[in-house]
């Protein structure tokens, strides 16, 4: 049966007349994204309070006042508090393996659906208003905040799990008996609770390590590991076997390494974990990948680049064919950063196609196909069927040997664009990689348009960001002289509850951008060394990336001890 629009609850309930209503309408037409139950609040013909009336009139379901409420310890427990404030919702019973939760937008099934799958047990929902939810935010949880730390200790006291641990580490795996233990509610909730604050904190990976005394979960945000408060010892295979549970891999496979993927949603929008398990001298280590696309940016804008750079780089990636390079180590956001030039030039007119090891990121409008290398879809195979599918644009995650790059050279000489990354120090450095290769000289200055070599490095926490006189010792580190840098301003962080005390949030690249002209090329062609095509491309403009690091540090982005760190002197 369809349900009657809010609107019409709002007549039927007597809040406001047919004529308010036709002005709610048009009112609610113009104002894109906000609901109809804040457009009438907001134009003063019904209050919070008539709204969750409404909404629950509309659904069928009762509402609650939650100020007079009083909710017994037991029942808030089911629910942490980085869950309640995610998703804004007050666990009010529980009853027959069902909690009840009050919220204030019951129409958001995904919400239920996501806490169904958090915790395990049937989910029911109640009405209130936002005003009770944050009240009762306040009042329960912000108090006594449930955190790793008080968890982890619950369960250091909880005796009936360490004697089943306990029980299992004595004796052959009784597989049915860690996948119990793997499903009891302390480490069902422990796991919520550290993926939630992974995610919360944009981290990019979760590390669960055993060692002989302890075991170890490590979170990595903005490229730096941080230790939490170890779990007891003997709950590391019911963790580890947790997480193969819910990456449906193989528990009782202990001696190999396993690969699989956890999709969660959270907060509206789909995450991936990817799961690495490795088994080692003391159990599995566990390593999980966030790859949380609403965190991305996918528009070049976001990635860092001063407006000159980005301007050029802009002309490379509109050429009609040719070679455009991203180059740096491991984990310098070179990805992001070609997914974020893919993101521009994919229009319905032009064909994109990518081929990548894993693909971490569905794009819509681009097809793109995962590397298996165990049945022998290597790169280059991959290069050579997406040639046949008649594509403009072509994306090869990474040149790792010289038939992938002679496949790369042959589609940008027949007419496509190919971006690829490939690991070298610096952008003229990329040269001679590509000579290492086997690719002559004359096949480099024909098809390589520009390479972009880029670093990230951690920006300073806005909330507790100050200006300071760096150390001489602090500018020996960037071979500055004192007197050269009078009267430029230097910044960091102080440290405060934001960025844990780091000083530093988030991080942003710095780059180095050869375009390859006319001079470049004569000097590939002539054989010239790495050192050579940097002269030359910084007598073109071509900034450095220190240089680069220089600029962001006198903006007052980041440090000198992060451009230290991430670069090289020339």
């Amino acid at each position: 049966m369809a349900l009657r629009r809010l609107g019409q609850v709002f007549v039927d309930l007597g809040f406001i007349d047919e004529e308010q209503l036709e002005l709610l309408l048009e009112e609610h037409l113009q104002r894109h994204g906000e609901k109809i139950g804040e457009t009438a609040i907001s134009m003063g013909f019904v209050n919070d309070d008539q709204v969750a009336v409404a909404l629950a009139e509309q659904l069928g379901l009762q509402v609650i006042g939650l100020a007079d409420l009083t909710i017994p310890p037991e029942v808030l427990a089911h629910l942490t508090e980085p869950m309640a404030q995610l998703y804004k919702v007050i666990p009010v019973s529980f009853r027959n393996d069902i909690l009840t939760v009050a919220m204030c937008e019951p129409q958001n099934i995904v919400v239920l659906d996501e806490l169904r799958n958090f915790l395990g047990y049937e989910i029911r929902s109640v009405v209130t208003t936002p005003k009770d939810i944050e009240n009762s935010l306040t009042r329960y949880y912000a108090s006594d905040v449930e955190s790793v730390e008080s968890l982890i200790a619950d369960m250091e006291k909880d005796k009936s799990l360490k004697e089943a641990a306990q029980a299992l580490e004595s004796g052959s795996v009784d597989l049915a008996s860690i996948e119990a233990l793997s499903e009891s509610a302390p480490v069902r909730k422990l796991l919520n609770m550290v993926f939630l604050l992974g995610i919360r904190d944009h981290a990019s990976d979760l590390h669960f390590e055993p060692f002989e005394e302890e075991f170890k979960i490590r979170i990595k945000a903005d490229g730096t590991l941080y230790e939490m408060v170890p779990p007891p010892r003997h709950l590391a295979s019911a963790i580890t076997t947790r997480i193969k549970v819910m990456a449906n891999l193989d528990i009782a496979e202990r001696r190999l390494p396993q690969d699989g993927r956890i999709r969660l949603t959270v907060g509206g929008h789909a995450i991936d974990l990817r799961v690495s398990v490795l088994p080692t001298l003391f159990g599995e280590s566990v390593v999980c990948r966030i790859l949380d696309k609403s965190v991305v940016m996918l528009d070049l804008n976001k990635v860092g680049m001063d407006p000159v750079l980005l301007r050029e780089f802009r002309k490379a990636i509109e050429r009609p064919n040719g070679i455009i390079l991203v180059t740096g180590p491991t984990g310098s956001g070179k990805t992001t950063t070609l997914y974020a030039a893919l993101s521009e030039l994919n229009v319905v007119t032009d064909k994109l196609m990518t081929t990548e090891d894993p693909v971490e990121y569905d794009i819509d409008g681009i097809v793109q196909m995962p590397i298996d290398a165990d049945i022998g879809n290597t790169f280059a195979q991959c290069l050579r069927s997406i040639l046949r599918q008649d594509p403009d644009i072509i994306l090869v995650g990474e040149i790792r040997d010289r038939e992938t790059a002679e496949i790369a050279v042959q589609a940008s000489l027949t007419g496509h664009l190919v971006f690829s990354t490939l690991h070298t120090n610096d952008a003229p450095s990329t040269i001679t990689r590509m000579k290492d290769m086997g690719i002559p000289s004359f096949l480099i200055t024909a098809t390589v348009q520009a390479i972009l070599a880029q670093r990230l490095v951690r920006t300073i926490c806005k909330d507790c960001r100050e200006q300071y006189t760096p150390t001489p010792e602090q500018l020996a580190e960037l071979d500055l002289d004192p007197a050269a840098i009078a009267g430029k301003p230097f910044f960091r962080g102080r440290g405060c509850v934001t960025c844990n005390n780091t000083g530093y949030k988030g991080r942003t690249a710095i780059h180095e951008f050869m375009l390859i002209n006319d001079e470049i090329r004569a000097l590939i062609n002539a054989g010239a060394s790495a050192a050579d095509l940097r002269d030359a491309a910084a007598r073109n403009g071509m900034v450095v990336l220190r240089e680069a690091g220089m600029q962001k540090i006198y903006e007052g982005l980041t440090t000198i001890d992060e451009v230290a760190r991430e670069t090289v002197v020339d």
